[in-house]
């Protein structure tokens, strides 16, 4: 028999994000909770008993996919695997809920030992998977807070690699992201004063400080705390980047720290748009396939639609929604995927 409500659940190391599906499939709540797992499994717990509280569905069915196994909390993605499907289990009616495991489809808690390597980081393919019988070929880029999928579809899903190794092998995964990514790992020099400068390669400052600086971050996409622990408005961030190239923030203009940040968030896109190109070099799609863009950060992926000469479509528009949940739809897009697939499957 159908559920009333499926509840998509995809638990990363930074945050934890959840949809709520009835059972017609109109996604009626999506939230995203920060979940810092690399400081201990009570920052899940914790975030899990927040999101149940807002969620409707006592006798909703689960369905879960992640990427929080590879945290350095655990020995092994087996372990991380193992030990957050327990923390699970704690806390939701084990019968209810099920395990995405890629190509293998959903499995019980139970059986998931066996199957660690096609559970570990399989978010992204639980994107592609719901997207693809809705849409002959597409390029799906979903830029979050620390990661860039790039998935191809054509005829189904096209991408070379299936865990994160290959897929960092082959670009399909890129560790950028518009909120996490330390900047020094996006630029090796800087345009400032006429010279080329190279970044302390200290945790000064984050992809956040460079969007709050070229005023375009999203509200609500960065829920982690600076890398100082201080302030977040944009003389914060542009303190924090002043850091980077061994200055104070007064000693430059508020235009000068723009100027400067708008460099690194181009040598960003440029990265995201290589990858982008090599995968397109291989799976040959016509030039009227669409970028899909999804996560916090997808206003990269529609100027990257724009550069690439190719249509841009948001992830929610193959998504009935109640208005409510316009704001976090296409951040949340596996935790909705998976939910939207789980109902599918009548589990």
């Amino acid at each position: 028999m159908k559920s009333s409500h499926y509840i998509g659940w995809d638990i990363g190391g930074a945050h934890l994000k959840a949809a709520c599906l009835a059972g017609h499939g109109r996604v009626e709540h999506v939230l995203q909770l920060p979940c810092p797992l690399w400081q201990g499994l009570s920052h899940l717990r914790n975030a899990l008993e927040q999101a149940l509280e807002q969620l409707p569905g006592r006798e909703a069915r689960h369905a879960i996919t992640m990427t929080g196994e590879l945290v350095d909390l655990f020995v092994s993605r087996a372990d991380g695997v193992r030990q957050l499907l327990n923390t699970i289990a704690s806390r939701l009616s084990v019968e209810r809920v099920s395990v995405y495991a890629g190509n293998a489809g959903f499995v019980s808690p139970a059986d998931s030992e066996g199957l660690v390597d096609q559970i570990a980081s399989a978010n992204w393919m639980a994107t592609a998977a719901f997207i693809a019988p809705l849409v002959p070929q597409a390029l799906i880029v979903d830029i979050g807070s620390t990661t860039t999928d790039i998935i191809p579809l054509r005829g189904g899903l096209r991408a070379r690699g299936r865990n994160d190794h290959e897929r960092l092998v082959c670009q399909e995964l890129i560790y950028t992201g518009i909120v996490r990514t330390p900047v020094m790992a996006v630029a090796d020099r800087l345009p400032f004063d006429g010279e080329w400068v190279e970044p302390m390669a200290e945790h000064f400052a984050v992809m956040a400080d460079v969007y709050r600086l070229c005023e375009r971050l999203p509200v609500d996409a960065d829920q982690m705390p600076a890398a100082d622990n201080g302030g977040k408005s944009v003389i914060d961030s542009a303190r924090r980047f002043a850091r980077l190239l061994g200055r104070d923030v007064e000693s430059a203009s508020l235009g000068a720290w723009r100027r400067c940040a708008e460099y690194v968030a181009e040598r960003q896109l440029r990265r995201i748009a290589d990858a982008s190109a090599r995968v397109l070099s291989r799976e040959t799609l016509d030039q009227d396939a669409p970028l899909i863009g999804a996560g916090v950060g997808r206003f990269l992926v529609r100027k990257l639609a724009e550069r690439l000469d190719r249509p841009y479509v948001d992830f929610s528009q193959y998504i009935d929604f109640a208005p409510a949940t316009e704001h976090w739809l296409a951040s949340c897009a596996p935790a909705i995927a998976v939910a939207g697939l789980a109902r599918t499957k009548h589990y």
